[in-house]
């Protein structure tokens, strides 16, 4: 699927706030369909997967579909995957090609736990969902959660890994769902203005920096690895899915555009990947620019701008 330039800036001129609700309302109804399966698979296992790369809106939409679930009278515990990382060992820390520690890499998690905790639950037994500290590298020895599944009650299991054939295949009756942001934008002529891979790294490098406080050239300069480990780890598993959809909003760019561009500006050409960054820089201005009062407090976009109900 393709957006089309042209009309995205007539409907932003012409009716920013209609444009922006029916975008969100049609996003809206593609996780209402995802839960309504979820639903129904639920005689089958109470387990999902939910997968996608950086910057798809993978907590969100776990979160969106968590309050869906919950208006059906099922309970759901949106858990992120990240908890099952292994406490970082250098000597045994899988690497990648240049010889660092690959963060990317499904081996980084604790797959033995996890199936078992997806068994157990589907048991109806407790489990202690562990906690992963980033600050310290390490997984708490104390910090824990109990979990036990009730009869109307689901876990989402959010992660880049979670469609793994490490885990789908010990778990195939789960509900398998992967997300990411796939629609090109392209002008008059068919040609390509803007890609869904450069609204993902728009997505991150905009969290990153209100987030984190990640300068944007710490972002661009990691994107290459979390592309690496998108063609290796993610993307080759995304089938095993029940559910696919397209978490790319029509009206995100112009939005993002006002986040972004003074983030990539700040870039210079003789940095890594900058050619990437130039053509980012050559699409945003034939984007109208679109004011954030127009996006909804539950729009998937707030995940990455910020002033959303789901921000922790």
């Amino acid at each position: 699927m393709a957006y089309s330039l042209k009309e995205i800036n007539e409907a932003v001129r012409s009716d920013p706030r209609g444009f922006v609700e029916e975008c969100d309302a049609a996003y809206n109804r593609k996780i209402e369909a995802a839960a309504r399966r979820i639903a129904e698979n639920r005689v089958k296992s109470r387990i999902v997967l939910l997968s996608g790369p950086s910057g798809s809106g993978k907590t969100t939409t776990a979160k969106k579909i968590e309050v869906k679930l919950e208006e059906m009278g099922i309970q759901s515990h949106a858990i992120s995957m990240d908890n099952y990382f292994q406490t970082v060992d250098p000597e045994t820390a899988p690497r990648n090609r240049e010889g660092l520690i690959d963060y990317e890499s499904p081996f980084c998690l604790d797959m033995d736990l996890l199936n078992r905790h997806f068994k157990m639950l589907d048991r109806g037994e407790k489990i202690h969902i562990p906690k992963f500290e980033f600050a310290r590298q390490m997984r708490s020895a104390i910090k824990s959660s109990p979990l036990r599944l009730g009869k109307d009650e689901i876990a989402i299991f959010e992660g880049i890994h979670a469609l793994n054939d490490i885990i789908t295949g010990k778990n195939p009756n789960a509900m398998k769902v992967y997300i990411s942001a796939r629609s090109n934008v392209v002008d008059e002529s068919g040609k390509v203005a803007f890609k869904g891979t450069w609204m993902r790294l728009a997505r991150r490098t905009v969290r990153d920096a209100k987030f984190r406080s990640w300068e944007p050239s710490v972002t661009i300069k990691m994107w290459a690895n979390v592309r690496r480990g998108e063609k290796l780890y993610i993307s080759p598993f995304k089938d095993n899915a029940n559910i696919q959809f397209d978490s790319s909003l029509p009206y995100e760019v112009n939005v993002v555009r006002a986040f972004a561009l003074p983030l990539f500006e700040q870039l210079t050409p003789e940095m890594e990947r900058y050619e990437e960054i130039g053509h980012l820089l050559e699409a945003y201005p034939k984007f109208a620019e679109l004011d954030e009062k127009y996006v909804a407090p539950d729009s998937l976009i707030r995940e990455f701008i910020g002033g959303g109900i789901y921000d922790d």
